[in-house]
């Protein structure tokens, strides 16, 4: 879902089609980070010849050192071990950054989707087939949410790990066991429980099977 409002970050960006690409097709904004001078200045050329350069740039950069915090997608072909070097500074970026990994996943955080598409002239390996992953960077949600206003009863305390996590709703002296998803800034659980990050607190904007009464309820972190 790549769009006009979208700057798209590749990490490795060889001779610099996915950047292009979504420059010319989506409208989108792009740097692509290469360590190889020659297709970096392939590259740029492409850029030009495709009428993108002004919205398609390239550096011959490490990326290590890449601001990544630009980004609103970020594409990568990379080994898996190089995947989990940059996982923390990836699960740090603004909640809803969109990650997609060709081939290689991130070990413990498993991917949103992944989907298998034919790639008959891939020049490696034997099965011409690429898997691609697709990440959404979680908010970071963990801890324990104290009620405001006439909501005072209620407590969240919510245990994370990347984009999944179990809850405990307490509404006095009542208890329900959540268990769901982050997506960006949103929290799902089965049942119908919605919830969204704003401002630093948590608004309950569907209660699902929690009591009614606690639809658009909000929650900041509770005091140390």
């Amino acid at each position: 879902r790549v769009g006009p409002q979208d700057f798209v970050l590749d990490l490795g960006s060889g001779d610099g089609r996915i950047v292009i690409l979504a420059a010319r097709r989506f409208g989108a904004r792009g740097l692509g980070v290469e360590i190889v001078p020659e297709l970096v200045e392939r590259s740029r050329r492409n850029a030009a010849q495709a009428g993108v350069a002004d919205r398609a740039r390239f550096v011959e950069q490490d990326l290590f050192k890449t601001d990544l915090g630009t980004a609103t997608v970020i594409t990568m072909y990379l080994l898996q071990e190089v995947n989990l070097q940059l996982r923390p500074s990836l699960l740090a970026l603004k909640p809803g950054t969109r990650i997609v990994s060709h081939d290689w996943d991130m070990g413990d955080w498993r991917p949103d989707r992944s989907v298998t598409v034919d790639a008959p002239d891939k020049p490696v390996g034997f099965d011409k087939r690429s898997r691609l992953h697709l990440w959404m960077v979680p908010a970071r949600a963990e801890g324990a949410w104290c009620g405001t206003g006439a909501h005072r009863d209620t407590r969240l305390q919510l245990a994370q790990k990347h984009q999944l996590f179990d809850a405990t709703l307490s509404l006095g002296g009542d208890a329900q066991l959540l268990a769901g998803r982050i997506e960006g800034l949103r929290l799902r659980a089965a049942g119908g429980f919605d919830a969204v990050l704003e401002a630093g607190r948590l608004r309950i904007t569907h209660s699902g099977d929690a009591p009614a009464a606690l639809a658009g309820a909000e929650l900041e972190r509770c005091p140390a």
